[in-house]
C-alpha cells in the first residue's frame, strides 16, 4: 500500500510540472515553458528561466531581462523595453501596441494576426517570449 502512496504521488507530481506548449501560428510546437519558469526549445533543451522573482536568464543563467509585477519589462541594464497590460495588451518602451496576448492563449501581432499558442502560460511570460526575448 505504501509504495502505491508513493508511485501515485509521483505521478502526480509529475503532472502537475507538466509543460506548457508554446506553437507558432500553424500549430507546431516552437518550445515549452514549464511550471518553474524553464523554458525550452522544441528539442527539450533549456534556452532560458524566469524565475519565480521576475528575473529572465538565458540557458547560462546570466541575466538579461525583468518582468516587473506592474508588467513592466526590463532589459538587464534595467532599462524598460516594455509592458504586459492586465488585459494582455502588449507596449514597446514608447507605449506603442505591439501585440496582444488573449485569455485563451492566443498570441497576436499589432495588426490582430496570430503568430502563436501559449495556452495556460502567464501572459507575462508569453509576452517575454514572444515578443522581448529571444531564447534560442
Amino acid at each position: 500500500m505504501k509504495k502505491v502512496l508513493i508511485l501515485v504521488a509521483m505521478l502526480l507530481s509529475f503532472g502537475l510540472a507538466k509543460a506548457q506548449t508554446i506553437q507558432s501560428s500553424n500549430y507546431s510546437t516552437t518550445g515549452y515553458i514549464k511550471s518553474d519558469g524553464t523554458i525550452q526549445n522544441s528539442n527539450y533543451s533549456t534556452v532560458g528561466y524566469i524565475k519565480q522573482n521576475g528575473t529572465i536568464q538565458n540557458s547560462s543563467y546570466s541575466t538579461i531581462g525583468y518582468i516587473k509585477s506592474d508588467g513592466t519589462i526590463q532589459n538587464s541594464s534595467y532599462s524598460t523595453v516594455g509592458y504586459v497590460k492586465s488585459d494582455g495588451t502588449v507596449q514597446n518602451s514608447s507605449y506603442s501596441t505591439i501585440g496582444y496576448i488573449k485569455n485563451d492563449g492566443t498570441v497576436q501581432n499589432s495588426s490582430y494576426s496570430t503568430i502563436g499558442y501559449a495556452k495556460a502560460v502567464d501572459k507575462k511570460w508569453a509576452a517575454v517570449t514572444f515578443f522581448f526575448f529571444k531564447f534560442n
